[in-house]
């Protein structure tokens, strides 16, 4: 996929170095939590067992986000949690890639591919309450807010928001 600033691409074992930044970012700590990744071969394999898993069973997962010139910047792309019966999108991008519309630009990106590549009809996103910046890119996207709900293993509540991609149901 490509945007005019950006190209996204499916996360590598080459990527261990970008996802180690990431996870270990102090505002992904705060909102997204501790994935317990703290070293590049404990990033090797999250996305073996995380990323490269989910393009296998669903088709889509995570994507690597890079500027035009090949810079790594950050990620976003689809999951799939047992507790959502549809995907949720989510992004994140290095700290000194924030607040320049990037993120927006990526999950835009990643809409069309649900509509485009993917035939999705309905998309989730998830979010820390606290997480102002995410919530309000999540409504620039056109997802409404829906209800709290606890994913497995996190004792916190999280906004689940959905965005109806067609009118098919599925």
């Amino acid at each position: 996929m490509a945007t005019p600033r950006l190209s996204l691409r499916r996360l590598t074992l080459d990527d261990a170095d970008l996802m180690l930044k990431i996870w270990t970012d102090p505002d992904f700590l705060r909102f997204v939590g501790d994935r317990g990744v703290q070293t590049l071969d404990q990033a090797r394999d999250a996305i073996a067992e995380g990323a490269l898993l989910s393009y296998a069973e669903f088709g889509y997962g995570p994507y690597h986000v890079a500027l035009r010139d090949g810079t790594a910047i950050g990620v976003c792309g689809l999951y799939s949690r047992a507790e959502l019966d549809h995907p949720d999108i989510g992004f994140a991008m290095l700290e000194p890639y924030r607040q320049q519309g990037y993120a927006f630009e990526a999950a835009m990106a990643v809409l069309r591919s649900c509509v485009e590549d993917l035939d999705l009809h309905w998309l989730y996103a998830i979010v820390a309450p606290a997480n102002e910046a995410s919530r309000a890119l999540i409504q620039k996207l056109g997802m409404y807010y829906d209800r709290p709900v606890q994913l497995d293993g996190d004792d916190s509540l999280v906004s689940l928001y959905r965005l109806r991609l067609s009118d098919e149901e599925h």
